[in-house]
């Protein structure tokens, strides 16, 4: 007797594995919902309250389903957009800490490939050789790594270790570029023009590709995803010290409406908060 009832009891356990399961992928599925109605918010204080407590619940979902793609995308993003929003230039020391978490949930969706989780522990060279085998589907966990990767590394230019990870975060993007231009309003353009702008020349920092690359990114969005403007205008218009172009680009920001892209009101907002910030500078930047 003892069998069978050591049997029904492993099979309400399993049954209760499999509903937990359906259930997290459910939920997940709310969230990837419930995430785009966050990115609709306008109020930045309000944001800055709750996705804290968001993420959090994200990361319980988690444990429940390790590899779930959509949650560790979620996550991924929400760090690095926490610490772009509510972080940088004022206490990047958290800022810093934040973009990693992003880096890592991105990882862990490329670590889910072998071959891939091979190239990331590899060289550059190997790096780039494994993307060129892949395409669109793995760009949003490519992206959200890359940029983790590259916002960290901007925040640490004085330490040798986090530097020597550029090549890899520059790759990554690069691929995105190649085999979705578009995703997230053209965000890998946005990391490439940032990254040849802000590079000294004897580094392989450009001006103009800087500058074709901001010019495809306002294309892709057209125009409404504003964080381009200011990112073009200090990865631009201050290296080439173009005065004009700076208040001008950053003019547009501040007087967008937050309704041309309802669906991003929030990052929007962030351009606009930063928009301010950045002409306040302006007489320190000139």
């Amino acid at each position: 007797m003892r069998l069978p009832i050591l049997l029904a009891f492993l099979s309400i356990f399993a049954f209760a594995g499999c509903i937990r399961t359906i259930a997290v992928s459910t939920v997940g599925g709310i969230a990837d919902d419930g995430f785009e109605a966050f990115t609709s918010e306008s109020d930045l204080a309000f944001a800055e309250q709750a996705l804290p407590g968001n993420l959090k619940l994200l990361e319980v979902m988690l444990k429940s389903d390790p590899d779930n793609e959509r949650l560790l995308r979620l996550l991924s993003q929400g760090y690095s957009s926490y610490a772009l929003g509510f972080l940088e230039g004022t206490d990047d020391v958290r800022a810093r800490d934040f973009y990693l978490r992003g880096r890592d949930f991105g990882y862990r969706i490329l670590r889910r490939d072998a071959r891939l989780a091979r190239a990331l522990d590899g060289t550059v060279d190997e790096l780039k050789a494994e993307l060129a085998t892949r395409g669109k589907d793995d760009v949003p966990g490519v992206f959200w790594s890359a940029f983790g990767l590259g916002s960290y590394i901007q925040l640490s230019l004085t330490e040798p270790s986090a530097l020597a990870d550029l090549p890899k975060a520059e790759a990554m993007m690069e691929f995105v570029e190649r085999a979705d231009s578009t995703y997230y309003y053209g965000g890998a353009d946005l990391f490439l023009g940032t990254l040849a702008g802000m590079r000294p020349k004897m580094l392989g920092g450009n001006p103009e590709r800087a500058k074709a690359y901001f010019d495809k990114a306002v294309r892709i969005s057209g125009g409404k995803f504003l964080i381009t403007y200011d990112y073009e205008a200090t990865a631009y218009a201050v290296p080439t010290q173009n005065e004009e172009l700076f208040s001008e680009l950053l003019g547009k920001v501040r007087d967008a409406s937050l309704e041309i892209l309802p669906e991003f009101r929030l990052a929007n907002a962030i351009a606009k908060k930063k928009a301010e910030m950045l002409l306040a500078k302006k007489s320190d930047l000139f």
